[in-house]
């Protein structure tokens, strides 16, 4: 007999019998009907049920068990490295492992976090009585996104004032980063031709998933340098003279702040020579801050370099992430930003991307989720709520400072074969240590010490109580393999 998927196949008309006008649409009148009336006496026998016929045709209907998405044509995509590295953590049944891979804040005890600031609005949220679970607008929720400008270009930014900000909901970082870059690969055209998409302009290294997302709506790719492997610090010439030869108003992304994966962040004076470059070859800045606040500790620092290219009159998108810098990682909250230049038509512009965001918005995922949107926003709102997060900012920016300290005083005091000031001359959650693909490897199978192949570390995984153990571990590993 035929398996019985291939039964459900078969009890369905053939291709050639289909019709458009099915009796559900065109019933027939009753004064036209006509009554058929079986008169075989053995129409009630087995050999005649409904089933009976069904498996009979079935037999001589299988069709082959095929498909339509063979190897070939949907190959098995391989496992994402960091959440693979994760599961591989988790299995580790040792009780020395050590956790520098996740890009999550742990405390002193390696555990997550969960800002007090955050509790007290998650206590606001649970004794509201108004409280409910209704969609959001398409935008999102007006108190986030209006504040979440703000924390991006200043509360008394002249392109508030002027109207030059258009801001929507997002799912966090990630969202925004899609949304902003489906809708470049829809309007952006700078060399009037649809057909010719821009080039966006990905510092080398950068987050692993800025290469699909923005592949993925259709946008080529391509690198320019960024770190500099001998330094260990920025490779300002390098950039600067990729920047200079790439095509003209090319799309360039930049992280704000806490460069990932490196840590490596230019200073506002080489901000400022970037800036000059870009404004000289029409290029469109595409901003992508994910750690505002976590990585200084000072909210306004760590957005200076969007607010540098805001004042100086560039039309640019910021994607924003609450991820971090609230502990918000699984309510997925958000914002993308339009900030238009300045100039007469400058408020019009900024209501019709709007309107076309509200509408890609729409297709995609209709309305943001409201949990993580609510709790951002009463913290951003209350004026002592807001004080008591800068100071949860501090608290996680401050332990992540000392352990860099930590770090980098316990292998020079082990003489380990160095040198090892990039540690504490980088910043926010991830360095860079140039540690190679071999020696990465050495530590997770000797020591149980997990990081990503390239040498990134999560600082936020180190603490008093393993760090000197992952010092003897890096120096041991460093003699021992080349």
């Amino acid at each position: 007999m035929a398996p019985a998927s291939t039964l459900l196949r078969a009890a369905a008309p053939a291709p050639h019998a289909h019709t458009s006008f099915p009796s559900h649409h065109t019933p027939t009148s009753s004064s036209n009907r006509t009554t058929i009336t079986n008169t075989n006496p053995s129409a009630n026998s087995t050999s005649s049920t409904p089933l009976h016929r069904i498996q009979t045709i079935a037999k001589h209907m299988a069709l082959p068990q095929t498909t339509s998405f063979p190897a070939e044509v949907v190959p098995q995509a391989p496992e994402d490295p960091l959440f693979g590295l994760a599961r591989a953590f988790k299995a580790d049944p040792s009780p020395q492992k050590v956790d520098l891979g996740i890009g999550a804040y742990r405390d002193e005890n390696a555990k997550p976090w969960v800002l007090p600031v955050v509790k007290k609005a998650d206590e606001i949220i649970r004794n509201d009585p108004e409280a409910n679970h209704e969609y959001l607008p398409i935008a999102g929720l007006a108190s986030l996104t209006s504040k979440a400008a703000e924390l991006v270009v200043g509360a008394s930014a002249p392109a508030i004032a002027e109207g030059r900000v258009a801001s929507i909901q997002t799912i966090s970082g990630t969202g925004a980063c899609h949304l902003g870059g489906l809708f470049l690969s829809r309007f952006y055209n700078p060399y009037g031709d649809a057909s010719k998409k821009p080039t966006v302009y990905l510092s080398n290294p950068t987050w692993a998933n800025h290469n699909q997302i923005f592949s993925n709506v259709g946008l080529p790719i391509a690198q320019y340098p960024y770190f500099d492997q001998k330094t260990k610090g920025l490779d300002i010439d390098g950039m600067k003279k990729a920047l200079s030869d790439a095509p003209e108003r090319s799309i360039i992304l930049l992280h704000a702040c806490a460069h990932n994966p490196t840590g490596v962040d230019p200073t506002l004076a080489q901000w400022r020579e970037i800036a000059e470059i870009m404004a000289a070859k029409g290029h469109f800045p595409f901003f992508d801050t994910a750690y505002q606040g976590f990585a200084s500790g000072d909210l306004d620092r760590d957005a200076s370099a969007i607010r540098l290219f805001v004042e100086l009159g560039f039309e640019l998108v910021v994607a924003q992430s609450f991820a971090k810098n609230f502990g918000l990682y699984g309510q997925r909250a958000g914002c993308f930003h339009f900030i238009s230049a300045p100039s007469p038509d400058a408020a019009s512009i900024t209501t019709r991307v709007a309107s076309q965001l509200t509408l890609l918005q729409r297709s995609e995922i209709s309305n943001p989720p409201i949990y993580g949107a609510k709790v951002a926003s009463i913290v951003l709102n209350d004026p002592a709520l807001f004080a008591e997060w800068k100071e949860n900012l501090r608290t996680m920016s401050g332990r992540i400072i000392d352990m860099r300290k930590a770090l980098r005083a316990k292998l020079e005091e082990l003489g380990t074969p160095g040198p090892w000031n990039h540690i504490t001359d980088q910043i926010g959650m991830f360095s860079f240590t140039g540690l190679n693909e071999k020696q990465v490897a050495k530590l997770r199978e000797e020591f149980h010490i997990y990081m990503t192949k390239n040498g990134r570390i999560s600082m936020a995984g180190l603490n008093t109580k393993n760090v000197e153990y992952v010092a003897r571990a890096v120096d041991k590993v460093v003699r021992e393999v080349q």
